[in-house]
């Protein structure tokens, strides 16, 4: 037998294996299509359309100028008007929106008088990469929106100085510290790949070893099979949060303003939802190999579209959509909610009814997938 025949005979031998091992071979072709349109569709560093408020004072032509000037813009995107300074708070801590825009009484009559009134414009800051380029880019917008009325006043408006001030305040995070974004956010980042990762191999691995004959032996349902695989690593994942929360705070001094129990209550459904994940993966997963290829194909998605590293408001509505399914993205908001903005249990209380959601749509595919027999 010829050196050739000998390789085309280990060729075949590997792409029988390949058609038999249908899943890592899904993989391989679903992988690179994914990041292609991750990267190439969902991945914006220059968001636009950011969700924004109106606290206007008063209806007058030069200030529904300004409104239309900041729609028009493309950063903007006008979606509340509030009443008052309680409501526009809450707004933004809860992360409904990234900017509130107040025009005070007496702003047009002021302006028309030459007396520089004031603009404000309050930005969550905690994400600074989402709201940098919006905020330098206000002066000029606002600019442009009463070019006509500013060179009533005042002449060209490119060479004489502007009537008004506008008043930039960035909230949660002023000095834009990237530590304090990204430090708390690698917590939800750390527990979805140990947590996914490790209950699904748990499971697999008493495949591989022979032993799951002795687990299906066991007088136990699948619900006491899945609590008592998962049980272990929620103290994992507890000692995991303890660990980057002291470093967070000790090390990278990432403020605290929140209440301690509500991140921690935030933490147990994420970890719960993630192990859900993991044991689910279990059920389908035939080899160690495959959960550690669903594990990846799990996070990469968590990874890019929960607005970890780049701007979930930069990202277009079908990837945002995607985003909100997931529960890392609503973990981000939690956690950087609590820390940063001191949000209490009401205002995180969307995000961990989504949460909640997930967990229990997990668990109920983990349950109807659960092999009762090794047939």
């Amino acid at each position: 037998m010829t050196t050739l025949a000998r390789i085309l005979a280990i060729i075949m031998k590997e792409a029988v294996q390949m058609r038999r091992d249908r899943m890592t071979f899904g993989m391989m072709l679903v992988l690179p299509v994914m990041q292609l349109i991750l990267f190439g569709y969902a991945i914006n560093t220059d968001p636009h359309s950011l969700p924004t408020a109106i606290q206007m004072e008063e209806d007058t032509p030069i200030t529904r100028s300004i409104i239309s000037g900041l729609e028009v813009s493309g950063y903007y995107a006008i979606v509340e008007r509030t009443q008052s300074d309680m409501e526009s708070d809450s707004m933004l801590a809860r992360g409904d929106v990234s900017f509130v825009v107040t025009i005070p009484k007496g702003f047009t009559k002021r302006l028309l008088r030459g007396e520089t009134p004031q603009l404000l414009i309050e930005a969550d800051a905690s994400d600074p990469s989402a709201s940098s380029n919006a905020i330098s880019r206000a002066q000029v917008i606002v600019q442009r929106a009463l070019a006509h009325e500013l060179y009533k006043l005042n002449g060209d408006p490119q060479t004489a100085p502007p009537l008004f001030e506008l008043v930039i305040h960035p909230k949660y995070n002023p000095a834009a510290v990237t530590q304090y974004n990204i430090v708390p956010g690698l917590l939800g980042v750390i527990l979805t790949m140990t947590m996914v990762m490790m209950t699904s191999l748990a499971m697999t691995r008493e495949t591989e070893q022979g032993t799951m004959e002795n687990l299906l032996a066991m007088p136990a349902r699948p619900i006491e099979v899945m609590l008592g695989k998962i049980s272990p690593y929620v103290i994992v994942g507890a000692v995991q949060t303890l660990v980057v929360l002291a470093a967070a705070i000790w090390v990278f001094k990432v403020p605290f303003l929140g209440s301690f129990w509500v991140l921690s209550l935030g933490v147990v459904i994420f970890v719960i939802a993630n192990l859900a994940v993991g044991f689910s993966f279990s059920t389908f997963a035939r080899s160690q190999m495959q959960a550690m290829q669903m594990t990846f194909f799990f996070f990469l998605p968590s990874l890019l579209l929960s607005g970890f590293m780049f701007p979930f408001r930069g990202m277009p509505n079908w990837a945002q959509m995607i985003g909100e399914i997931l529960p890392l993205t609503h973990f981000l908001r939690i956690v950087r909610g609590t820390m940063l903005k001191g949000a209490d249990l009401h205002q995180l209380q969307p995000d961990i009814n989504a949460m909640l959601l997930f967990t229990l749509f997990m668990g109920a595919v983990a349950m109807v997938r659960y092999r009762q027999t090794l047939d």
